[in-house]
This record gives structure tokens, sequence and C-alpha cells, in this order.
């Protein structure tokens, strides 16, 4: 799996393109720079088959609605984030205003589902805490990890924004901690890392992969 991110709008958000060696591609979290987007699809002669949202702020859906009308594939997000993702409780200013919503989401997440596109196969995990209804998406073949806003390099995603909770947070820490040490994480923000260097080096993950139950 090839993964490209791109670094778009205000808060340096990274969205990917992952694609296969036929050019099939996948759009992980468009949030802003739909143009941007766009651009490097076409330019790369991609097919895109589906676009996967990690969880609903502002600054990872910003670009969603203009990228779907570029590229009308079924859009993957969890319910629980899209009720509140596209009003204005989800804005920013000055940075960011109200995202415009998608004519529809085909693709309702949740906990154990397996989906297959473009030849691999990945898992949603839910993985609340810095939202309500974050998901990750795991490719246990490719041993890779779309992890949104939950872990970055060295840190994790706040917990002060609305629906943010510490507690929940540590629990999907935890369960990150349990992914095998190769699983590469391609981050919301910041630098790609490994399970293995955060277990070593990320105080939060640290803590909840040493401590006892």
């Amino acid at each position: 799996m090839n993964v490209h991110p791109i670094m778009v709008g205000a808060f340096a958000s990274n969205c990917f393109i992952a694609h296969n060696e036929q050019r099939e591609a996948l759009i992980i979290d468009p949030g802003d720079d739909a143009d941007v987007i766009i651009q490097h699809v076409r330019r790369e002669e991609l097919s895109v088959a589906a676009i996967l949202i990690t969880h609903g702020h502002v600054d990872h859906v910003s670009a969603l609605a203009a990228v779907h009308r570029a590229f009308p594939v079924p859009i993957a997000m969890h319910p629980v984030d899209a009720d509140w993702a596209f009003s204005e409780s989800n804005q920013m200013p000055p940075y960011y205003g109200v995202p415009d919503a998608p004519e529809q989401i085909e693709r309702e997440l949740s906990e154990g589902q397996t989906w297959t596109d473009i030849g691999y196969t990945y898992q949603v995990l839910e993985l609340p805490g810095h939202s309500p209804g974050h998901v990750g998406f795991y490719f246990p073949e490719q041993h890779a990890l779309f992890s949104g806003d939950v872990v970055f390099q060295g840190s994790v995603g706040r917990t002060d924004l609305p629906g943010g909770d510490g507690r929940v947070l540590t629990q999907s820490l935890k369960r990150l901690a349990e992914l095998p040490d190769e699983t590469i994480i391609y981050c919301g923000h910041g630098p790609s890392t490994t399970i293995r260097d955060e277990k070593r080096q990320n105080p939060y993950l640290s803590y909840v992969a040493n401590r006892k139950p």
C-alpha cells in the first residue's frame, strides 16, 4: 500500500491518499484545501473507491463535501460524529466556519466492522476520547493504522473539546498499545510513527502499556 500525506488547513491536518498498484485509492480525512486534494488525485491518475473519516472535527471534514462532489464514492463515518460534524457546534472562528455537509454518508461505521476496498481488508476500531465517534482504520496485513487524532508522535489528542473525555481516551490508548509493535501509525497531525516507538517514547502510551491491570 502506497500512502501519501497531504498537509491541509490552518491546523496542519493530515489528509492521506492510500493507493494500490492499480492506482485505486482511498482518501482519508479530507480536512481542508479540497482543490489540493482533488488536483493530487487527478495528477496521479488515481481512481477513488471510498472516502474514510476518522472523526468529525472541523479540521478533518471541511473539504469532505467538495471532494465528494469531485469523486462521488461512498463516505464512511461513525454516526455519532456525523450527527454534529456539520452543525454550528463544529466551527473554530476565525479559522473555520460550519463545514458543508455531503449529500449522503453511505457507510455508518461501528466497532467490529470489516471492509475491503481496493483489495485491502481493514477493521474499524472505535477509539473515542478525542471525540465520541472517533474511529481508527486498521489494515493488519499492511501493518498500518490511520489513527486520526487519538495518538501522535510523542503525544495524544486533546480532550477539552466538546465530547472529549480523558478517561475514555485512556482506554482507547490501551487498545492501541495492544496492536503489533510493527504497526505504522498514520497520525492526524504530524509525522507517522509506530506502535513500538510510541510505547517507548510517548509517555501516555508507555503508561497504559506498562500499567498493571
